[in-house]
């Protein structure tokens, strides 16, 4: 059997070592051969193709981003292009594919799967929101990336007297700023999935102050004050329909020294977050996702995503996973609250 791997969407580390566990156990216990697809699923869409065997898949383990590439592409944005991925696969031989990706590649791949295409799922995504898995791998190292940041930001906040305003990745799901917000200590965090008061932060700001102590606000980049929309850096949707978001803690800081007068300065993550080596755990479970996808290509489940219950990795129907994001719950939410201010 010959298997096809693509990776779609943002990079993440982990994605390399999703492809070397596939590679690495699909050649050593089944005898598979396997085809690398470039960028996203422009591969299969243009036939772009690049060689994996264990030799290409050496040394990859801590090796963040993805050998090979990544895009969001859509291919049924594209006229004909369901049409041409099914041909190409016919044409190359392949009789299955391995798409490791968030919510558009994983979306791309479910209603592949629903036309006739063998595919099976890998939860890839830094922001922690793809329903039928407790976690997916690049959120632990996005997480511990932004607490660092945090970490270092106190100290240069207490020493100027001034509000610093952090701004994380999370479009709808504001797991990362959760996350590194707790365990950074920060005085005020704000999630697209609950409105915020403007003037609630600067009185929360304004506590802190008070105290002789400087705030620390992690913000995701889809957050919302109450009375207004997302903070967009562009009016253009990519092929999936998103728009790109950013600004939201320039709007904090300009807001925040103009009604408490103290000085306010944003720091804006971005990509940082996930780029560079990936932790161990998110090693640890990238490879488990990857030995039991092939595991699942093996045993023909179709349709089907490696998911994490617990400890244990089971496989989900890509049509569950995929129906809707999973957001932070706001009981969550409620527990860090008790540190605002």
């Amino acid at each position: 059997m010959r298997i096809g791997v693509l990776t779609g969407g943002g990079d993440c580390p982990g994605l390399n070592a999703v492809i070397r566990a596939v590679v690495r156990k699909g050649v050593t216990e089944y005898g598979y051969s396997f085809l690398g697809f470039r960028d996203g699923w422009r591969g299969p869409l243009e036939a772009l193709t690049k060689p994996l065997d264990i030799p290409a898949v050496r040394g990859l383990l801590p090796r963040g981003g993805t050998i090979l590439g990544s895009s969001r592409t859509n291919p049924f944005a594209v006229e004909g292009g369901v049409e041409r991925i099914k041909k190409n696969l016919q044409d190359l031989g392949v009789d299955a594919l391995i798409a490791i990706g968030g919510e558009d590649t994983l979306g791309v791949a479910t209603k592949l799967h629903e036309i006739g295409v063998n595919v099976v799922g890998v939860p890839k995504t830094i922001d922690n929101d793809l329903s039928g898995t407790d976690y997916t791998f690049g959120f632990d190292t996005a997480v511990n990336i932004a607490m660092e940041a945090i970490d270092r930001l106190h100290t240069t906040a207490e020493s100027h007297h001034r509000a610093l305003i952090v701004e994380v990745m999370g479009r709808h799901a504001g797991w990362i700023a959760l996350h590194a917000g707790m365990a950074g200590g920060a005085n005020i965090i704000l999630i697209p999935e609950v409105r915020f008061d403007i003037e609630q932060v600067c009185k929360w700001a304004e506590s802190r102050f008070r105290l002789d102590y400087a705030p620390i606000i992690v913000v995701s980049e889809g957050a919302k004050p109450k009375d207004g929309d997302e903070s967009l850096l562009s009016g253009e949707k990519d092929a999936f329909g998103h728009v790109r978001l950013g600004g939201i803690g320039d709007y904090l800081a300009r807001e925040i020294e103009a009604r408490t007068g103290k000085e306010a300065r944003t720091t804006v993550l971005g990509h940082v977050q996930r780029g560079g080596t990936p932790t161990a755990r998110d090693r640890w479970l990238a490879t488990r996702f990857g030995l039991h996808a092939i595991d699942a290509v093996h045993a023909q489940q179709w349709g089907q995503m490696a998911a994490l219950r617990g400890t244990d990795i089971v496989m989900v129907p890509l049509a569950e996973a995929t129906k809707e994001l999973k957001l932070v719950d706001p009981a969550l939410y409620a527990e860090a609250e008790v540190f605002f201010g």
